[in-house]
């Protein structure tokens, strides 16, 4: 980084405030109280974040009757559900190219569940009254190398030989700088239906409201401590108290999952973001961003970034942070160093908002497996189901995910349970010291492909043949 950007960069991060900003907003719900007795119910979710709340919502729209209970060790929408970009994606397979790669034989089949779980996202916050700014506004992938130009042309061949191309429109360099300015883009694929933008804060403070609205009772500063078979159900430990329950649901994703055996599917990966000032209207006309998509840049090691409600910019991505032994710990939330990278990249992207200042700067874990996209399954002869490793597409994904273990916990043969995605496991990742050097190299060999016109070396090669990734 040169000096001159090195220190305008460093300048405009001075007033941020190291908190995550969709957190900060005035509407946030108070804390319920923790659960200090023995409780008994049909199903309970462990998790108050998206994938806990879908579940539990979900369940009682299937059945009012069911007696559901939720537990959060925080607060509902603390982690990952309160710090994302807001990207409510259609995808289940982490994108398409993922997708084909992987389950090529029903991926328009996965194309279909996928936009239609994004219909019945769109059509619960408009039900429930859940106010999260939401946007069908679209995504646009954007190329700021000649090789993704022809990635993204390759992609969308693909797509329309597939006939999954529809909503897909190819962007030239003039069309996409049309749609929002920067010098660096070149081209871009915008998916015009298949992403949301969202407040993601807001949604799962409004799941919430709406789970407690269906009779849902939840309790908060709550974290399970032990799973355990109780006569033909099971059982939960708690700090003060426990739950007796016929069927339980696990939704906590980043965190160490009850099932001991899952562990080594997941790692967690720490991702970051800066949020903006509200823009002047004169810094927004030279961006210009009428159209308000989600956008991505297309290299391994990407940035995302997106328009707010009230005229800020939220850019984050490109640093995935793994620490040895996986923990997950608070003192990684936060990482100047990969500050400073975001707001030399930015300003770079948008040399037209100089003097622009960031407001706000945080980061939080991301639940990654090495397929890019959620597992699932159940343990405890069928009275535990479990949905996790998202890799950071979890706004949509996860009630995709709710309806999986609700029919799993079932016993349901569905579309869903019939699905290769959901039937199949990713590879587990290694014990370390191995998972912390092969995650080290990976990183390394992805930015050198960045650099060298995409091409990917033998050790890349070698985890495409084996189906192996990292990702953010």
């Amino acid at each position: 980084m040169a000096p001159v950007a090195m220190r305008l960069a460093a300048q405009s991060l001075s007033d941020a405030q190291p908190v995550p900003f969709w957190l900060e907003d005035p509407g946030k719900p108070g804390a319920l109280p923790a659960l200090t007795d023995t409780e008994n119910c049909d199903l309970l979710v462990v998790g108050g974040g998206y994938s806990g709340l879908w579940t539990a919502l979900l369940a009682k729209e299937r059945d009012p009757s069911r007696d559901v209970v939720l537990i959060e060790g925080h607060e509902a929408g603390w982690a990952a559900s309160g710090r994302n970009g807001g990207f409510c994606a259609a995808s289940l397979t982490h994108g398409f190219g993922n997708g084909l790669a992987r389950w090529p034989d029903e991926l328009a089949t996965l194309e279909r569940l996928g936009e239609a779980n994004l219909d019945a996202i769109e059509e619960a916050v408009a039900r429930y009254g859940i106010d999260c700014d939401f946007e069908r506004t679209g995504e646009i992938d954007v190329a700021t190398e000649p090789h993704q130009v022809e990635e993204l042309h390759d992609w969308y061949a693909e797509a329309d030989r597939r006939g999954l191309a529809g909503g897909l429109e190819l962007l030239d360099r003039d069309a996409v700088r049309a749609e929002v300015d920067s010098p660096t883009f070149l081209g871009g694929l915008w998916d015009r239906r298949g992403v949301a933008m969202l407040h993601p804060a807001k949604l799962a403070w409004g799941l919430k409201r709406a789970c407690q609205e269906a009779g849902v009772r939840i309790y908060e500063n709550t974290p399970a401590l032990d799973l355990l078979a109780v006569g033909p159900g099971m059982g939960v430990k708690t700090p003060y108290g426990r739950i007796v329950a016929r069927r339980v649901a696990l939704g906590t994703n980043v965190f160490p999952s009850l099932v001991k055996r899952l562990r080594h599917y997941t790692v967690p990966v720490y991702d970051y973001a800066l949020m903006t000032e509200p823009l002047s209207p004169e810094q927004l006309a030279s961006v210009g961003w009428k159209n308000r998509q989600g956008l991505g840049d297309s290299a391994n090691q990407f940035h995302y970034f997106r328009i707010t409600a009230d005229h800020r910019i939220l850019w984050g991505g490109y640093d995935a942070v793994y620490a040895f032994g996986g923990r997950v710990r608070a003192e990684m939330d936060q990482r100047p160093e990969t500050y400073l990278t975001l707001a030399e990249h930015f300003f770079r992207c948008f040399p037209q908002l100089e003097g622009l200042r960031f407001s706000h700067a945080w980061g939080g874990a991301i639940d990654t497996c090495s397929r890019f996209s959620a597992f699932f399954g159940t343990a405890y002869k069928g009275k535990v189901a479990y949905a996790a490793g998202f890799t950071g597409l979890g706004v949509g994904a996860t009630r995709f995910g709710a309806d999986v273990m609700l029919d799993l916990l079932a016993g349901e043969r569905t579309e869903r349970t019939e699905l290769e995605m959901v039937r199949s496991k990713p590879l587990p990742f290694p014990p370390e010291p191995l998972a912390w050097a092969g995650i080290g190299l990976t990183k390394w060999s992805l930015a050198r492909a960045d650099e060298n016109g995409g091409r990917r070396n033998l050790w890349l090669k070698a985890m495409d043949r084996l189906g192996l990734g990292f990702d953010s």
